[in-house]
């Protein structure tokens, strides 16, 4: 099975260096040709195109893969374009990374067979891990992504865990709470926020910041 990986950010660099160290046949794509040097001396092959021409990806011989892997960061209309392009040259299973909800919802629509959300099951992982009698912390996920953990302001006592005001006024998405000593992931709409939560959120990291300086 040929398994081909477009975007080769810190994600997209190791899912291609990980396949081909399971004894896959790997063909790495970027714009980049730094990263394209980078990858080169891992994976069968790395060229460098435009991801998102139906035409340099035939030309490439890309429609002959089993798989491609989307892994384009922050830019979606590459993201979107890349997929639609791989559906046009018959390529059956396209995994797609997504950043938002949003983002993923128009990947499958066009046709991806999955959508992975990386940056935001990393911070699901790391919900554990952070220390417990802190009343605000930080970890990094990413240059633009963090996640925050912090004893529930006042501001947020008595708010829905669905409630769009977190998106809305502070542009951040809680991921996971923990109310009387047990953590919950997956909410429902009558899921009230209580004093003493903890609440962990996602969001870009000016975002968070910004927060915190209204928190503490």
């Amino acid at each position: 099975m040929t398994y081909v990986v477009i975007g080769l950010g810190k994600f997209g660099f190791h899912v291609a260096k990980g396949l081909a160290q399971q004894g896959e046949a790997v063909i790495a794509i970027d714009n980049d040709e730094e990263k394209i040097r980078n990858i080169s001396e891992y994976v069968q092959d790395a060229i460098m195109l435009d991801s998102s021409d139906p035409r340099a990806l035939r030309e490439a011989g890309i429609a002959d893969a089993e798989v491609a892997i989307v892994s384009i960061g922050e830019h979606l209309e590459a993201s979107i374009l890349t997929v639609m392009a791989l559906k046009e040259i018959g390529i059956e299973t396209v995994v797609a990374k997504a950043i938002t909800v949003v983002h993923g919802q128009i990947l499958s629509k066009l046709g991806a067979a999955k959508v992975i959300y990386p940056e935001m099951e990393s911070a699901k992982k790391l919900v554990k891990k952070i220390v417990a009698n802190m009343h605000y912390e930080t970890i990094d996920l990413s240059i633009t992504m963090k996640l925050a953990k912090m004893t529930l302001p006042p501001f947020w006592i008595g708010t829905s865990i669905l409630s769009p005001v977190f998106e809305e006024e502070y542009d951040v998405k809680p991921i996971a709470y923990k109310h009387q000593g047990e953590w919950h992931t997956s909410f429902e709409k009558d899921d009230i926020l209580e004093k003493g939560d903890i609440l962990v959120v996602l969001g870009n990291s000016n975002n968070v910041e910004a927060l915190s300086k209204k928190v503490y």
